[in-house]
């Protein structure tokens, strides 16, 4: 059965919403505080599932309520978790949000994400699945995973977030590529802001697919997301959205990429669709349980 595999993090997102940042020093009273699933690689295998995709998740939790509250949580939203494997006397990675107005800032404990390894993953991968994977575990393992999933003939999806330092091989066991301007520039070594020319992201991303990668998707908020695969570059637009929490976007924008490309998109078909799902994501509080349904989605292009 063809399905999107998640590889990755999975963290309980500590959520603290005040109405502005506090300065250095100060202890700023009235904020409220919320407990949800989050951590890259649940957030994405949760956006895939959401739309209607078999999706199996593949992490490491350790064994305390954290983790046993997100293998509950994969569960009710049909992701099969028997993939995640607990580790004892290692903590259930951690990520806390301090969202003021419509920003947000993160600070993440890992726990046993690091500790997360190719030897954890049981099943296989087999040609026609996608499978995905971040920089939230060991970038050596996320390599071996990617590789032995090609050679299987399978579709590899790499998320470069956050972007860390990895082989020139890596791009060679990725068929599809996505980062935000950010990691594009940490990426490439290329000088790059929020309002570069798309001519430069392109040409940055032109870069790393040079490096292997088959496509390179560059998504830039407000801008849309840029495109490049071997034969042209194309400019997606992006979907209007009444912003309440920007958290997890990035992850929905992956993960409704993945079920896309597992139902035959091509990569800017699975973009634009991609794009109006994180439109959908980004007006509820939260990064896993704002993940979007087929239909909600599909409404949403509907007005686009």
């Amino acid at each position: 059965m063809s399905r999107v595999v998640v590889c990755g993090s999975l963290n309980m997102d500590v959520v603290v919403q005040s109405a502005r940042r506090p300065a250095t020093g100060e202890t700023l009273l009235g904020a409220t505080v919320s407990f949800l699933p989050g951590g890259k690689g649940l957030n994405q295998a949760v956006a895939a599932a959401r739309l209607g995709v078999p999706t199996a998740m593949m992490g490491a939790v350790g064994n305390d309520a954290f983790g046993n509250g997100l293998r509950s949580f994969l569960a009710s939203e049909d992701v099969d978790a028997t993939g995640v494997r607990e580790i004892d006397r290692t903590a259930t990675g951690v990520a806390l949000i301090q969202v003021a107005g419509k920003d947000n800032a993160i600070t993440v404990a890992s726990g046993a994400n690091h500790r997360f390894t190719r030897r954890m993953i049981r099943h296989a991968p087999h040609r026609g699945e996608v499978w995905v994977a971040q920089f939230e575990i060991p970038v050596d393992e996320t390599e071996a995973i990617l590789k032995r999933a090609r050679a299987a003939r399978a579709r590899t999806v790499l998320n470069l977030a956050p972007c860390m330092a990895h082989s020139r091989r890596l791009m060679s066991h990725v068929d599809v590529a996505v980062l935000n301007e950010i990691e594009l520039a940490q990426a490439t070594g290329t000088r790059l802001h929020a309002r570069s020319a798309l001519r430069d992201l392109a040409l940055a991303a032109r870069k790393l697919r040079a490096r292997g990668a088959g496509t390179v998707v560059a998504t830039l908020g407000m801008r849309g997301a840029i495109v490049v695969t071997a034969e042209a570059t194309t400019v997606v637009p992006a979907v209007k959205a009444d912003v309440v929490d920007t958290t997890g976007a990035g992850d929905c924008f992956v993960g409704a990429l993945a079920a896309r490309l597992l139902g035959g998109d091509s990569p800017v078909e699975a973009a634009r669709f991609a794009g109006a799902a994180a439109s959908c994501s980004v007006e509820k509080l939260g990064a896993a349980p704002s993940m979007p349904t087929a239909r909600e989605v599909a409404a949403r292009l509907a007005r686009a």
